[in-house]
């Protein structure tokens, strides 16, 4: 007998669940796929002359992507992940094999992710003692599994006008004022009829005002022309989601996680995707691994794990992971959810009172 979550939501309820995750979540695509405009804001903010000089409380990191010690500079697609205390504070794409970013925290430990197409993941610590201009680098080697196809034809190149416009569109997304970024993109439309970086943004857009059939269209268009843009392929993921398309969403994940293994966004969505056609085991391995690569960024992943778990039986380790959410993030939305599934779970028999 298929076992089954005492408190598995409706697939009603499955269209709008945490919708300040979602809008979390895909603010999060937005960086992404264009965190060069974040990464030039951060470079274009006054730096120090010397090496030592102060910084008030903030610090600069800039981190180089290298393909060996000494080695050529990375130059393909790439993205760098700031981490303080398990928490993402600033994220960008890389210009060159380079990004810089301001972090306000200044002293202190921070963990560097880095992707690149081509290469395999990699990440590293880096204490500073004050704030300070730090220069640090990566070093990634090839993945001879990635999915790089010889002869295919590179993005086609933005004109300036496009892409102010579409650096304005980010911007706007970013902030959540979607009638200014819509506005925007059709200004890129007209430059730029059919951009794969223009129909990605609409299509975000699409996502945050829940118009999930043309979100769609406009993220296979994208997949279409640009076939390893893993953002997309996430966010796609996310639209056959909210539709019910649980099947069909899954094979994109996989492909979106196949080029870019780190993703906690596509892994938790792929988890979502599994629990919804009931295949919990996966959805338990794919939600774990969203919580631990995200570093703490989203909370309600631990929701999932937790589903997951009374899921397939594990009644117990659900109640640790309830309890354990309550007690890490009793103010959050959801600690009244956790409680309340905890009570049921007792009162169910499937666990211990405590």
């Amino acid at each position: 007998m298929e076992q089954r979550s005492p408190f598995q939501p409706t697939e009603r309820r499955s269209r709008c669940i945490l919708p300040a995750a979602r809008t979390f979540f895909l603010s999060l695509l937005v960086l992404a796929g264009f965190g060069t405009l974040f990464a030039a804001s951060v470079q274009g903010q006054a730096s120090v002359a010397d090496e030592g000089t102060f910084r008030g409380n903030r610090a600069e990191i800039s981190v180089t992507l290298r393909e060996s010690e000494g080695g050529a500079t990375i130059t393909s697609s790439g993205t760098i992940k700031v981490y303080m205390n398990g928490r993402l504070i600033a994220q960008a794409a890389t210009s060159n094999g380079k990004a810089s970013f301001v972090v306000g925290a200044g002293a202190g430990t921070y963990t560097l992710a880095a992707t690149a197409t081509g290469y395999k993941p990699a990440q590293k610590d880096v204490s500073l003692s004050m704030a300070l201009d730090d220069q640090e680098e990566i070093f990634l080697t090839r993945d001879s599994a990635a999915n790089e196809t010889a002869g295919v034809p590179g993005k086609p190149i933005l004109a300036p006008k496009a892409k102010e416009e579409v650096d304005k569109a980010v911007k706007a997304l970013t902030d959540n004022k979607l009638d200014e970024a819509e506005k925007d993109l059709d200004e890129a439309a007209k430059l730029a009829p059919n951009h794969p970086d223009v129909l990605y943004l609409q299509g975000v857009v699409y996502l945050k005002r829940g118009n999930f059939a043309k979100a769609q269209a406009s993220l296979e268009t994208v997949t279409q022309l640009d076939p390893n843009n893993a953002p997309a392929l996430t966010a796609l993921g996310m639209a056959y989601l909210d539709q019910g398309k649980y099947q069909q969403a899954v094979p994109v994940l996989q492909h979106s996680l196949g080029l870019e293994s780190g993703a906690w966004e596509a892994h938790w969505t792929l988890a979502r995707a599994y629990f919804r056609s009931a295949q919990y085991e996966d959805a338990l391995k794919e939600s774990q691994a969203a919580l631990e690569a995200s570093h703490g960024a989203e909370p309600n992943i631990e929701l999932l794990v937790a589903q997951s778990l009374t899921a397939v039986g594990r009644y117990e380790d659900a109640a640790e992971t309830l309890r354990s959410f309550v007690k890490n993030h009793p103010s959050d939305p959801g600690a009244d959810k956790a409680r309340h599934w905890l009570d049921r779970l007792a009162a169910d028999g499937k666990i211990k009172s405590k």
